[in-house]
């Protein structure tokens, strides 16, 4: 499996891609240099062109390293980005310098890892690889609209709202746990309790995402080198402890009712999954084994859940993101400083 083209930008190692859901061949692409440990960040806007030439139309300079990004689901021109320094930026890709800045951890910066929200909310999340809250932002505020203590001395990976339910958001942490978050739900706090965990692994959790089909299902991807697939309706009200291990890498009891399949292949950690917008049994995962894999969640017993295995980069693939208007079409981005747009199977 070949790529159908690849976008490159020497001596910045990309962290995050996605794709624009105005623009049905526009893509964004946050990177760093010297791998994010140390120097500037590069937000690169880029187009697939017929019949499969990707060029980069736009590039913008931050002075800290780039690790995630998201588009605005309610104007076609912003793109948020997350930085090594804690800082938020929206930018406008018609302009050349970011409408709207905020350090979300003045105190003490951290990598953030932005989410946009639902059109009708018009919310950002983030989530920190330092030991912070959880922050909800919007740019008509200066300061936050909530700080969550979803992980306390953790660190949160990554925060998402659900793209069925505007007001709710799960998140992931070192802790191996899933919290799941009601912004409607009543509090005594100042913020709100989760109203739902899972205990979904032995090890950190790197990533997860909702499926876009079925409201209650979720994949987490692991430093255990494992997906897990969860439905939040099997979590049974006694399933508040934490499952046992039975032997290593295994787990029973607790809240493992609700983990519905787990795909294991991948040789080191799962660092993002993604479902596919058109598949309801579709997933795509990237891992620090420099591969890119998909998976079918509904195989029959006995069947392989594997059904492709891309292995063109030559770093750790770090994210990987499903065209939002070709349903073959896949963006996965490296550390080797490279983007691939390759096609998979339907």
């Amino acid at each position: 499996m070949d790529p159908v083209s690849v976008l490159s930008t020497p001596a910045f190692a990309h962290h995050g891609v996605a794709w624009s859901p105005f623009y049905e061949n526009k893509l964004a692409i946050a990177a760093s240099a010297n791998y994010g440990l140390l120097g500037n960040g590069r937000l690169s806007v880029a187009t697939l062109a017929p019949p499969n030439n990707a060029v980069i139309d736009k590039t913008f300079e931050t002075q800290d390293a780039l690790f995630d990004l998201a588009w605005s689901e309610i104007h076609e021109n912003q793109v948020v980005t997350a930085g090594g320094d804690g800082t938020i930026r929206l930018w406008d890709i018609t302009l050349n310098a970011p409408e709207w800045q905020i350090s979300n951890t003045p105190s003490a910066p951290g990598e953030s890892t932005p989410k946009k929200s639902t059109a009708s909310t018009g919310q950002i999340s983030t989530s920190l690889y330092s030991v912070q809250p959880l922050g909800m932002w919007t740019p008509e505020r200066p300061h936050s609209l909530k700080a969550i203590p979803a992980h306390p001395n953790q660190c949160i990976y990554q925060t998402l709202f659900s793209p069925h339910e505007p007001d709710v958001l799960v998140s992931c942490a070192s802790d191996g746990l899933v919290h799941l978050f009601d912004l409607r739900a009543p509090s005594t706090l100042a913020y709100p309790a989760p109203a739902l965990t899972l205990y979904a692994h032995q090890a950190e959790i790197l990533s997860l995402d909702w499926n876009k089909w079925q409201p209650h299902v979720l994949a987490t991807g692991s430093v255990d080198r494992l997906v897990r697939i969860w439905d939040r309706r099997m979590v049974k009200p006694n399933d508040s402890a934490p499952p046992a291990p039975t032997h290593p890498g295994v787990l029973a009891g607790g809240n493992m009712s609700a983990c519905v399949k787990e795909l294991a292949g991948h040789e080191y950690a799962v660092r993002k999954v993604q479902w596919s917008n058109f598949a309801p049994d579709r997933l795509a995962s990237a891992s620090y084994d420099m591969s890119c894999r998909i998976w079918s969640t509904n195989t029959p017993p006995g069947m392989p859940s594997l059904l492709a295995i891309y292995d063109k980069h030559t770093e750790f693939v770090v994210a990987c993101a499903w065209s939002l208007n070709d349903p073959s079409l896949i963006a996965s981005s490296s550390w080797d400083c490279r983007t691939h747009l390759w096609r998979t199977p339907l």
